[in-house]
């Protein structure tokens, strides 16, 4: 993208790097998840003492790395579509299609965002059994997914109205 304004390209490598943040984490909660299943069995069947905290963090680390993924996933355009549809169109009418189509994303995201912030607060108080800390965390990974998807569908949605003009059908592939 040779013609991108400067700004564009900040912003473009910023959330290439927000992205690779999410990966980053939502793969070192996986290394964590398989090392203390590791730590499950060696207690279980070798101490003879089942650690009973594993099935708590087990869950709260698969909310992170299904919902930081998820994320990352809308950023990198990797969801799951039907294109068959949009495919069959004129060029200028996919084009139209795949801004609504970042443009529901970044609605859902609001949604998961505000609905992630109501749950946050109704769950700070209770506490997530054998971990002792807010149930709050937990859902804290719905509200990141839900604002880093608004973030990722709304800016992709932007800059596809901005280039809207000049977007040959080359660069509905390339700049997803």
């Amino acid at each position: 993208m040779s013609h991108a304004s400067p700004v564009l390209t900040f912003f473009e490598r910023a959330l290439d790097r927000i992205s690779a943040l999410c990966l980053l984490v939502a793969s070192i909660a996986l290394i964590v998840l398989i090392a203390t299943f590791g730590w499950l069995v060696f207690g279980r069947y070798v101490l003879n003492v089942t650690p009973t905290w594993v099935e708590q963090l087990a869950l709260l680390l698969i909310c992170y790395i299904a919902f930081l993924g998820a994320a990352a996933g809308v950023k990198e355009d990797t969801h799951i579509g039907v294109t068959l549809f949009r495919e069959m169109l004129p060029f200028g009418a996919q084009k139209v299609v795949m801004i609504v189509i970042d443009l529901i994303l970044a609605a859902f995201g609001t949604i998961m965002l505000i609905a992630g912030i109501s749950l946050m607060q109704f769950g700070w108080s209770t506490l997530l059994p054998m971990l002792d800390i807010p149930e709050s965390f937990r859902t804290l990974a719905i509200t990141s997914c839900g604002a880093l998807t608004l973030m990722f569908a709304g800016t992709r949605a932007a800059v596809r109205i901005l280039k809207f003009r000049a977007w040959s059908p080359d660069d509905a592939y390339k700049d997803n």
